[in-house]
């Protein structure tokens, strides 16, 4: 929570030349919290791999520029990988650490959201590691994401056991009416 920015922030959709302050956020989340179960930061390699594919795949991946810095990034991609589960998606919002507590999480959440929806998706998931991420949780709560369960202990970190939550929202009709058949079936 440092920077006071001089200009409002911008979201757009991340590109290629973003992934060197994509893996930098990355980075520092993995090495310093517990928000992500990753226990070696990955690399701009496998950065750039995963940012592929779900461009790839049509699916959102934004990023959060303030004075022309990427403040933070969040996407969207499969829940699960089984043909059924293709209505659902998986959010994840990251923020750089100099630029927490300004609203981006909203801003990009809630653009990951409006995107989802109109593309069809019916159901997103958000997988929270550490059930004590309270930030994380009330970002979600903001956005009308509704608390399904927690697994206790069910990673380790930083030599402690790390619970995950997960919270749903409903996008456009949801479970209400028959899917849209012309999503793609992704592998």
């Amino acid at each position: 929570m440092g920077n006071k920015p001089n200009s409002r922030p911008v979201i757009v959709t991340a590109e290629i030349a973003d992934i060197p302050a994509i893996t930098k956020i990355c980075a520092y989340a993995v090495i310093n919290g517990r928000a992500s179960f990753e226990l070696q930061p990955p690399d701009e390699t496998e950065i750039q791999r995963r940012y592929k594919e779900l461009v790839d795949g049509a699916y959102p991946y934004l990023v959060a520029k303030i004075d022309n810095i990427l403040a933070g990034y969040a996407y969207a991609g499969p829940y699960r990988s089984r043909p059924g589960y293709r209505w659902s998606v998986e959010n994840s919002v990251y923020i750089n650490p100099e630029f927490q507590g300004l609203g981006l999480g909203s801003l990009l959440l809630d653009r990951i959201i409006q995107i989802c929806t109109e593309k069809n998706f019916r159901q997103m998931i958000a997988i929270i590691a550490d059930s004590a991420n309270t930030s994380s949780i009330r970002l979600h709560e903001k956005a009308g994401f509704t608390h399904i369960a927690i697994l206790v202990g069910v990673g380790r970190k930083h030599d402690t056991w790390i619970d995950s939550v997960i919270m749903q929202k409903q996008l456009g009709a949801g479970s209400s009416e028959p899917p849209d058949s012309a999503l793609p079936l992704y592998s």
